[in-house]
């Protein structure tokens, strides 16, 4: 398993149409991925679950991965979430 913070730098934050591509973006990998912010714990698979966050600009999520392709899923999905 792999955990990493990261810092979400699109400017909108994860409202509708950054969450559906971050849900794809995981979509792509095997292994499960958990997005922590606060005390909430969502697949980031589940784009209701990713919705329900309300994660802003700024805002510093914990990522996990655990699977065969964790690493190259995390790695991918920092660099979303860290793109402007």
């Amino acid at each position: 398993m792999i955990t990493k913070e990261i810092v979400i730098n699109i400017p909108t934050g994860l409202e509708a149409r950054p969450v559906a591509l971050l849900v794809q973006v995981a979509s792509q990998y095997e292994c499960s991925i958990y997005v922590v912010s606060d005390d909430k714990r969502v697949n980031a698979k589940s784009i209701m679950g990713m919705m329900s966050m309300g994660i802003s600009a700024g805002e510093t999520v914990t990522v996990s991965a655990d699977g065969p392709d964790e690493k190259t899923a995390i790695e991918n999905i920092e660099k979303y979430l860290s793109s402007k």
